[in-house]
């Protein structure tokens, strides 16, 4: 792993205890790792494991869940830390914007109360300082300051969204995690919102991981892709490679399945375009296939990927993908 990286994640595994049914085996031997101002996607199908990977970082994970492999932020292995240590980093140096943001707000809140709340609590300034710096990220979103003493019900999807991004902001962090961040919200507030983070990048350097199953807002943006499968990493790489030679099958169907709004359909000829599907769905956590967890679904799989887990492996540079035909 580089050096210069902010954050490494090596070798992650995530399962969950569950009575009467044995381990689920959410995430297995996950490695990445994000450069300053860069922004990383975690992409993949519902239940690849995306979002269990941001939670094992930021152990925020339940009662039930073992977690082991290590996470690095500048060089300070955060499973090595107590509990009273982790909380200095978090949303210090690792914050989260949460998917959902009317049920991660607090109902019965101030919308400024709640990021002073966030300030407040890691004991950086003092009250009078906070409320200037509400004010300050208030602003900073897109939203009149005024508003931060008004409800989350008072306020639109769009604009909720944006005071949960100035609340991760509130203790400057060096990486913000975002987890499906236009969840629910329209096309053009979608738009405004990822139009949001870039700026806020730009403007303060931040590293972004991006949790989303939108391969457009991927393609839009994203540094570099980590595509997920079971719980594993299929593919890993720079978004242009990844986009334009995908390796591993999975990824392939996954962007055969994405229009390409390149070639758009001819009305005089009224040729379409033919948008590629997976068949089957995505497997058990508990129910865990012997192989490569994607050969029940794959179109090229061999006798051999019924029986043996595929490695990752250079497939070019800083190009990583795990599949049997690939030498």
């Amino acid at each position: 792993m580089a050096e210069s990286a902010l954050l490494r994640v090596c070798n992650l595994n995530t399962e969950f205890i569950i009575p009467d049914k044995g381990p689920a085996r959410a995430l297995e031997d996950v490695s990445f790792e994000v450069h300053p101002g860069e922004t990383l996607g975690l992409v993949g199908e519902s239940g690849c494991g995306k979002t269990t990977a941001l939670m094992s970082i930021l152990r925020l994970l339940p009662s039930n869940a073992r977690i082991s492999g290590q996470v690095f932020f500048k060089d300070v292995d955060l499973f090595g830390l107590s509990e009273k240590q982790m909380r200095a980093y978090r949303w210090r140096e690792l914050a989260i914007v949460f998917q959902g943001a009317m049920n991660a707000l607090n109902p019965v809140m101030r919308v400024g109360e709640q990021i002073r709340e966030a300030i407040t609590l890691h004991g950086l300034m003092s009250s009078s300082e906070a409320e200037m710096r509400v004010g300050e990220l208030l602003e900073l979103v897109g939203i009149p300051k005024e508003r931060g003493a008004q409800y989350p019900f008072q306020y639109s999807g769009g604009m909720r969204q944006r005071a949960m991004i100035a609340m991760a902001l509130a203790c400057s962090p060096s990486v913000l995690f975002a987890d499906e961040p236009t969840t629910a919200l329209d096309v053009m507030v979608q738009a405004q919102v990822l139009e949001l983070l870039n700026d806020i990048q730009q403007r303060l350097g931040l590293a972004i991981v991006l949790v989303t199953h939108d391969l457009g807002v991927v393609a839009e943006m994203c540094d570099t892709v980590v595509v997920m499968y079971g719980g594993k990493v299929a593919e890993y790489g720079p978004v242009d490679v990844i986009f334009n030679d995908p390796q591993h099958p999975y990824t392939q169907k996954l962007l055969e399945s994405f229009p390409d709004l390149n070639e758009p359909t001819d009305p005089s000829t009224d040729s379409r375009q033919v948008l590629a599907s997976i068949p089957g769905a995505p497997p058990r956590l508990t129910e865990i296939p012997p192989g490569c967890r994607f050969e029940p679904r794959c179109h090229v799989r061999i006798e051999k990927c019924k029986t043996e887990s595929p490695p990752l492996m250079d497939v070019g540079e800083n190009h990583l993908a795990a599949c049997h035909l690939l030498k």
